[in-house]
């Protein structure tokens, strides 16, 4: 590397101290190792916060997805998602299935995709955001909160229709969409209600019909089919653990008739 590349390293780091002696440290072997240390450093840390931030929290990984198990599924779709273009080209993500399908799972894992490639996201219920803003005390509250919504790269919002909401929330739920659709920053939704079932989560929204145009303008929508996949994973771990109970039982009962 050169001296101009190693100058211009040390001025986007801000490393000033550094720079104001330049001449004096600019042939020392240890330089370059030093501002590979300080940038590694930074985006480890970099890292940490935009995952604290995003409140993805934890969740299972794609590989352990069972993609034999829904009845209908575009693995293909899926994975291309995480190429991650739909961030970069502002469409957003739609994922609508019924109940335990992996909505919530995918949706996870293309936020933390996005955020260790470098993006802030932001991870939500719809109840926790529409309340959240309902609960804003004057205009100006309001105002901010929204921005505070729209500040992230990456939206994600869970669990749409698992709730009905009034005239209020349907309103506020479009001036979110609307305001990130104006500055290019995608939304991640996962619903399991079809586009035109929205009218039961607003039932008194005139806004319904608009807030959907807007949302699927520019959009990947994903439509997953099949029974609920944590209620496999639970009736797996029920027969594991009753296998384990009658290999338990067999293994004490051969024991009492030795003696």
């Amino acid at each position: 590397m050169t001296t101009p590349e190693l100058h211009e390293r040390a001025s986007k780091l801000g490393l000033h101290g550094l720079l104001a002696h330049w001449d004096e440290v600019q042939d020392q072997p240890w330089l370059k190792p030093l501002l590979d240390w300080e940038d590694a450093e930074r985006a480890r840390r970099g890292l940490e916060r935009r995952i604290s931030r995003s409140r993805v929290g934890r969740f299972k990984a794609l590989a352990d997805y069972d993609w034999d198990w829904p009845e209908s599924i575009d693995r293909a779709h899926i994975e291309e998602l995480f190429d991650l273009d739909w961030v970069t080209s502002a469409r957003n993500v739609v994922m609508v299935g019924p109940n335990g399908i992996g909505k919530t799972m995918f949706a996870r894992n293309l936020a933390h995709a996005a955020v260790l490639a470098g993006h802030t996201a932001r991870w939500t219920t719809a109840s926790a955001l529409l309340n959240d803003l309902a609960a804003q005390d004057g205009a100006l509250a309001l105002q901010r909160r929204l921005q505070h919504y729209c500040r992230d790269r990456v939206l994600c919002i869970d669990e749409l229709g698992y709730l009905s909401y009034d005239n209020r929330h349907a309103d506020l739920l479009f001036e979110v969409v609307s305001r990130r659709y104006a500055v290019d920053k995608p939304v991640v939704i996962t619903t399991n209600k079809a586009f035109g079932e929205w009218s039961e989560v607003f039932p008194s929204a005139t806004s319904v019909v608009t807030l959907v145009d807007r949302l699927v303008h520019r959009s990947e929508i994903v439509t997953i089919a099949g029974e609920s996949y944590r209620l496999k994973e639970a009736q797996e771990a029920a027969s594991t653990r009753a296998r384990q109970r009658k290999a338990r039982k067999g293994t004490t009962g051969g024991g009492d008739r030795k003696r």
